[in-house]
């Protein structure tokens, strides 16, 4: 029954005047006595590395997972937390090796970037690109999941759970960088308690409907002997799914242009670090990789569980959609109806934090993006501070209602987070490929950055469409594997127009790179270690 109790409101309104309060706080105490865009956009030195750590984790956890990952959870098993796992590594990556560039060279943005190591062009057009992707994709999906989770488990509309959930978003991210970084810290404790309640209960509904009472133990061994093909990492070619998780590719292919470029190259992630110094960004996100480790627990083991239940003939009412198909993004939303009254609204508070941290994550750096890299450049270059944070809550508030108004549009797809994966790697192999060559290629010209920009939508689309428009005669690659095609071709294309048309001798990069930004700390060398290891440790018992 689709229903909240008195209880569930009380902890939700809990958890709703907690965020408002401090984040009240928060702007009150750390306000600049001068409007500062800086401040405004990045928080400037005022985020400690616990909060950069909970932003990157609450911007980047929305209702793609809780609803999206469990779907596919549901549908395809434990491989889909690979998308988590092999984050956890990549983090690390980008702070050992990304994250000080930024630093050392004073970025405050991506387009900021590409004007600074290449020119103008190449920024406009990415930053074009970015902020298309981040209102059409992110921001339609985040809300799309998380008003279809809200109206599954409380009396609200579909309609009426997009208007909350741009609104309340919107409240948080006017408040600036330093606003959301600090609530973040709540929504990240929400949402993990909340998570982790919702699949302990889980566990315990599937113990007990096997007779075992509530162990929860026995109820993840029930798991592996009811679902043993949902408990593999690495998919064969056979998979009905290889297509979505091509065997290998997931560890040494295209899995790492996904996620190098989500994690290393992505405004509204890289943000968060920006403000701080070298040491309390590279802890951050060290605390960041440790807690995508537990994203698995409280995003997919729910839709594994799910598809047991429903495999004993439970819910099959439930994860239907009106045309009577199994829809296997109902997983998460089914099992939150059964929760106890009280429970149900830590859990409803949970996937509500998830999905305003992101919303708020995403609108800022949407604003900071058009505010800095597309209205002070080109419409006015004389703005002043306070016009320029003007201009990025307008931005705020133009994105999130152009994006609720898209929103209903998405109502026809089956697995979200796949379809998320998918069209926002159509940019992610030319945004790897422009900025890896500007790291740490110094001879890579603007010529060589702007075809690599403009060739990755119409590579990415040919690669896609060719075998449907060749009735079968060009292979079908699964698109993490079309990923890796198309970021190997665009390098290896900039590397040659690089070698024919040289830089001029008045060209110079200005960006600084060079041995002494990547040396790393003991404790932050441990840390990677011990997460290393439990990622080895991790596959290999699952693989």
């Amino acid at each position: 029954m689709n229903q909240l109790q008195l209880a569930d409101y009380i902890v939700f309104f809990i958890y709703f005047f907690a965020v408002t309060a401090y984040g009240f706080y928060i702007y009150n105490r750390k306000k600049s006595a001068q409007t500062s865009s800086k401040d405004f956009f990045l928080a400037e030195g005022s985020l400690t590395w616990w909060a950069i750590g909970a932003s990157l984790i609450a911007s980047n956890i929305s209702a793609e997972h809780f609803i999206g990952m469990s779907g596919s959870g549901f549908a395809l098993g434990l491989a889909i937390s690979t998308y988590e796992w092999m984050s956890a590594a990549t983090l690390i990556i980008v702070a050992i090796f990304i994250i000080p560039i930024y630093l050392k060279n004073k970025i405050f943005t991506m387009p900021q970037f590409l004007s600074v190591r290449y020119n103008d062009k190449v920024s406009t057009i990415m930053a074009i690109f970015w902020l298309l992707v981040y209102v059409f994709v992110n921001l339609t999906s985040i809300i799309y999941l998380g008003a279809l989770a809200i109206s599954s488990i409380s009396p609200i509309s579909f309609e009426w759970s997009i208007i909350g959930l741009v609104v309340f978003a919107m409240f948080v991210t006017l408040g600036g960088m330093k606003v959301i970084g600090y609530t973040d810290v709540i929504q990240v404790v929400v949402l993990i308690i909340g998570g982790l309640v919702t699949t302990y209960l889980a566990l315990t509904l599937l113990s007990q409907e096997f007779g075992y009472g509530n162990d929860i133990i026995k109820g993840l061994s029930i798991l592996r002997q009811e679902a043993p093909s949902h408990f593999h990492m690495i998919f064969e070619p056979s998979n009905p799914y290889y297509k979505d998780l091509p065997g290998l590719s997931v560890l040494i292919g295209g899995m790492w242009v996904n996620n190098l470029a989500y994690w290393g190259c992505n405004q509204y992630i890289v943000q968060r670090a920006l403000g701080a110094d070298l040491k309390t960004a590279r802890n951050g996100i060290l605390f960041a990789a440790f807690l995508k480790l537990l994203i698995p627990i409280i995003a997919v083991l729910p839709g594994i569980i799910m598809y047991v239940l429903h495999n004993q003939g439970l819910f099959q009412q439930e994860m239907m959609n009106e045309a009577g198909v199994v829809k296997p993004d109902q997983a998460y939303p089914t099992l939150m109806n059964l929760l106890p009254a009280g429970l149900k609204g830590i859990a409803f508070a949970a996937l509500t934090a998830a999905v305003v941290a992101s919303l708020a994550g995403k609108a800022n750096s949407i604003s900071t993006i058009f505010s800095l890299d597309i209205y002070k450049k080109y419409f006015n270059k004389e703005a002043s501070e306070r016009k320029m944070v003007t201009i990025g809550r307008w931005a705020v508030v133009v994105s999130m209602v152009i994006a609720g108004l898209v929103t209903p549009a998405l109502k026809t797809l089956d697995q979200a987070y796949q379809f998320i994966q998918e069209y926002v790697g159509f940019i992610s192999p030319g945004v790897l490929a422009i900025f890896l060559m500007g790291f740490f290629w110094k001879r890579t010209t603007a010529t060589a950055a702007m075809t690599g920009a403009l060739l990755t939508i119409p590579m990415s689309t040919v690669l896609k469409f060719l075998p449907v428009w060749t009735n079968g005669a060009f292979p079908d690659y699964p698109f993490l594997d079309r990923m890796a095609i198309t970021f190997v071709t665009i390098v290896l294309v900039m590397v040659a127009i690089t070698l024919i048309n040289p830089k001029k001798e008045k060209e110079s990069d200005a960006i600084e790179v060079d041995s002494s930004m990547f040396r790393i700390t003991t404790g932050f060398a441990f840390g990677s270690i011990l997460i290393m290891g439990i990622l080895v440790a991790l596959y290999t018992v699952f693989w």
